[in-house]
């Protein structure tokens, strides 16, 4: 250790005393009041009034004790969904995840030393072609808004038209993130809206500038399309179906690619990957074989090499690193390959018929519990439409008031949607997994009631003045 850094008056800094005279030196001042004294003293913070610091023993308790206030989903009935979901991960998933081939993997611009993880990425765009039944995938996507405004834009480029429809049933910030893609791009976005909880397609205004629509398939509301009507209104007027869909839901639904859709985009959280905070994940892209020049982002091809052996190798690149940056089919230049890989171990352990169970648990709880909750008084389902494992319920009271109300009993009774549609201020969006057990269907429903029951007997005025706590 050299003699500077013993005088270092600040450990967790690299530079000692005397490389700070050094540094100031060379910029040409002697402190460092006389480095900041052009900025008015009225705006400087005089002093941080920080506290005395601490030990590391006593820091990470301090942190500990901090972190114990926080009560995760997995701790809580959990019933929120509206894009991202509590499912379960099956242990083999993070064990292989964790391997350093695939954890500290880089991007395999050498195909010779990557061959490992290219075909771990040309086995995950066969298992989204083979899910969504469609020609062809990509390496994955940042996540799913990100992929529904890249094929928002890979409308256009195959159509040379310039305007979108999206759907009011999509999910909110699928909408926004692809607006933003849009705008930037000096395209246009108007929305068409929904009726009875589905796309109205009586009011779908497309013209001859009209590059494709999006839809979304089990919707944000959790009610299932007509993607086959959709298709063909919108292929007549020489569109293209651009398809938001949930990985899980095929397990039993149709696939997107049997019904007309174009393109198929989604998110990968539900398979494999944790909540974790609201991300990282993955957003898939899948299309037809004549559409895959203008495909975004990395696509992993087979071959065979100079032996004659099957070999993996990126192809058709597109991308702005490898093509001048004015013909790339975007600047998203790589893939979220180990969230993807996530996705693609979930469905290998699983299988079809175990994809299949997993939907089909899903849809019958949560129609289980749509018929418990639509018995409660004052209580009624949103939309009358066949669903998978969302719905909206509305009540008498306020959706922000009542969800308090049922945290601090325990239950995470769902998704509030003023934010986003402000015409339903009493709605909720209810999800239900497999993790979600018979048990605690009941227990929602029960604690609704009694949540209602005690308000709903009430005068209007003081019902208004419910505060968060207990029922």
């Amino acid at each position: 250790m050299s003699q500077n850094t013993k005088k270092n008056l600040f450990p967790y800094l690299p530079h000692t005393s005397q490389d700070r005279q050094e540094m100031l030196k060379s910029i040409g001042v002697k402190t460092f009041e006389e480095l900041v004294a052009h900025i008015p003293t009225e705006i400087r913070i005089k002093e941080l009034n920080l506290p005395s610091g601490l030990t590391e023993l006593e820091l990470t308790e301090k942190i500990s004790a901090l972190a114990e206030k926080n009560v995760p989903a997995s701790k809580q009935m959990s019933f929120l969904g509206g894009g991202s979901y509590r499912r379960f991960v099956p242990a083999a998933v993070s064990s292989i995840l964790s391997r350093s081939e695939f954890a500290t993997a880089y991007t395999p611009y050498q195909p010779e030393v990557s061959q490992g993880t290219l075909q771990a990425i040309y086995e995950f765009q066969t298992a989204i072609c083979l899910l969504t039944d469609m020609d062809v995938a990509n390496a994955s996507i940042y996540d799913g808004p990100t992929a529904c405004a890249e094929a928002a834009l890979m409308s256009s480029r195959l159509t040379g038209r310039n305007k979108f429809l999206l759907s009011d049933s999509v999910n909110p910030e699928y909408k926004m993130v692809t607006q933003t893609y849009v705008e930037t791009c000096g395209l246009s976005l108007s929305t068409v809206p929904n009726k009875e909880g589905i796309t109205a397609i009586d009011e779908l205004a497309i013209d001859d500038q009209t590059a494709c629509l999006i839809v979304q398939y089990p919707n944000y509301f959790g009610c299932l399309e007509d993607l086959q009507a959709l298709a063909d209104t919108v292929h007549k007027a020489g569109a293209l179906l651009v398809v938001v869909t949930d990985p899980i839901s095929l397990g039993l639904l149709t696939a997107p690619g049997s019904t007309g859709a174009d393109i198929v985009v989604g998110d990968a959280q539900q398979c494999g990957n944790n909540l974790s905070f609201g991300g990282p994940s993955a957003g898939f892209m899948a299309s037809k074989n004549e559409f895959v020049r203008q495909m975004p982002g990395r696509l992993v091809g087979m071959t065979v090499d100079n032996r004659n052996q099957t070999a993996f190798t990126l192809t058709l690149q597109t991308r702005e690193q490898h093509i001048r940056r004015a013909k790339a089919t975007s600047n998203i230049c790589t893939n979220q390959s180990l969230n993807a890989l996530a996705m693609l171990l979930y469905l290998a352990m699983l299988g079809p018929q175990g994809l299949k169970e997993v939907a089909d648990i899903s849809l019958r709880r949560a129609h289980k519990l749509a018929d418990l909750l639509a018995q409660i008084p004052g209580v009624k389902l949103k939309f009358k439409q066949p669903f998978f494992n969302e719905f909206i319920i509305e009540t008498e009271l306020p959706a922000a008031k009542l969800l308090t109300a049922l945290q601090a009993e325990g239950v995470l009774g769902g998704l509030e949607l003023t934010r986003f549609y402000p015409d339903m201020p009493n709605a909720i969006l209810v999800a239900v997994t497999e993790m979600n057990s018979v048990n605690d269907l009941e227990r929602y429903a029960d604690t609704l009631k009694t949540c209602l029951a005690n308000r709903l007997g009430e005068p209007k005025s003081a019902a208004s003045k419910m505060t968060a706590g207990r029922c």
